[in-house]
């Protein structure tokens, strides 16, 4: 099944399962990639596509950006963790094309449930793994993001075909691309140098201090907090209780967004084992890392869900408009 390239805009229909699950190995990957039980539901339904794969980001060792060959991002389709223990990440999925076509236009009859039981098997399977762990066997979870090293290439710092091909595919305009790379070429000398911190926010909390607790829920309504509250609750690592400030999440300070859902557990991606949070962290409806801020991964597509402690965060009254995230 030859792969075509489809670029940002183009619409698209998720193949048949039984047209899937012919491109899949014993683990229910294609080189390297897994496609996750909670994919299967959207055999046969149409979606746009988002982005290229073309500069993902290094989540496990940091090494910068990687490139997924013939893969692309639909829409925002993120995965609920249904069949990875209930993790609450929200990664998006990555789509390899060989899974994908371009509508026909006809009405096709719904995928047979026998084909549907057969694919989602296979993907099941290939969800978990046995790891020796201290001479015992432990069970640990396999998904798109715990896999990203061996499916995908390095990208070096400066490979300047990876920078056309953002534009030449689609991915982001022109303007923007400029806009971005203007930053890109004063920050990454200074960082070189030694003149860029890469704790973007030190604070000076004492080891131990506990956040206040508001116990916000999904739906509510909240202010991020400044720059100068937020550093109270950090550490000189910039952390509180482990959680990291990321740098792309400076720049939501002082705006306001809904809670989207409280975390409570997610999947390290380095192992695969189930991560259990001592103190709740939180999603904001609309907040993404953009990839346009993060150091060395520039461009990035996942847009990843940051999380928040509740002390970066106060409770307000619902808005009479909520303004959209701004990038850029």
């Amino acid at each position: 099944m030859a792969a075509e390239e489809f670029r940002r805009g183009d619409a698209v229909e998720v193949r048949g399962p039984e047209e899937i699950l012919a491109t899949l190995d014993e683990s229910g990957a294609l080189e390297g990639l897994p496609f996750m039980p909670e994919m299967v539901a959207l055999c046969g339904r149409s979606f746009t596509v988002d982005r290229r794969a073309e500069r993902v980001c290094d989540t496990i060792r940091y090494t910068g950006t990687r490139r997924l060959h013939d893969a692309v991002l639909l829409e925002d389709l993120r995965c609920d963790g249904a069949a990875h223990g209930g993790c609450q990440a929200e990664c998006r999925f990555f789509w390899k094309e060989a899974w994908l076509r371009r509508p026909e236009g006809t009405p096709r009859s719904p995928p047979p449930v026998a084909a549907m039981a057969a694919l989602r098997d296979r993907a099941v399977r290939g969800a978990r793994t046995r790891v020796e762990v201290g001479g015992s066997a432990e069970e640990r979870h396999r998904c798109q993001a715990t896999e990203l090293l061996r499916c995908t290439e390095h990208v070096p710092l400066w490979n300047a075909v990876s920078y056309a091909r953002e534009v030449s595919c689609g991915n982001v305009g022109l303007g923007h691309f400029l806009k971005v790379m203007s930053r890109v070429v004063v920050e990454e000398p200074m960082r070189k140098l030694g003149l860029m911190d890469e704790i973007h926010l030190r604070g000076t909390a004492q080891k131990g201090v506990d956040p206040p607790r508001t116990d916000l829920q999904p739906g509510e309504y909240v202010r991020v907090r400044s720059r100068e509250e937020i550093a109270r609750t950090l550490n000189p690592e910039g952390r509180n209780k482990g959680l990291w400030f990321d740098r792309e999440m400076l720049f939501y300070c002082g705006q306001v967004f809904r809670v989207r859902q409280r975390v409570r557990r997610f999947l390290d991606e380095r192992d695969g084992k189930m991560v259990e949070l001592k103190t709740d962290a939180i999603t904001l409806e609309g907040v993404v890392c953009t990839g346009e801020r993060s150091l060395r991964r520039w461009f990035c597509p996942r847009a990843i869900l940051p999380y928040w402690r509740e002390s970066w965060l106060e409770r307000v009254e619902q808005p009479t408009a909520v303004p959209a995230a701004r990038s850029g």
